[in-house]
């Protein structure tokens, strides 16, 4: 995986694996790998996956079942897209639409982009 600067790698991981989910390669219930196989694939300290994991279980996407690992919560594909959404509406589009109205772009220009 290719990090970038602008936020915090464990967050990226994060985010990584709530990709994964949406996607399908994880499911409700689901063991996910553990801390340590994760950090190596990704070639990360253990410590970085373990602030991934955690972040994730706070926010009720994964949970711990003691001795066994780390498994999807039920509703996580779902939560994840609610919160997703939410940010994309509140941050991302002020922006693009700011960069269509200055570059003249309109509705029905993005239409025909995303028509081909």
């Amino acid at each position: 995986m290719i990090f970038n600067n602008d936020k915090a790698i464990y967050l990226q991981i994060a985010d990584r694996l709530c990709d994964e989910i949406l996607a399908g390669h994880f499911i409700e219930d689901e063991r996910i790998p553990s801390v340590r196989e994760y950090a190596v694939t990704l070639q990360v300290n253990t410590n970085t996956a373990v602030k991934a994991y955690d972040e994730l279980a706070r926010d009720g996407i994964i949970y711990n079942k003691r001795g066994l690992g780390y498994f999807v919560t039920k509703g996580a594909a779902q939560e994840i897209m609610k919160t997703r959404k939410a940010d994309f509406v509140k941050n991302t589009l002020p922006e693009m639409f700011r960069q269509m109205k200055l570059l003249g772009i309109t509705m029905d220009d993005i239409i025909k982009y995303w028509n081909e």
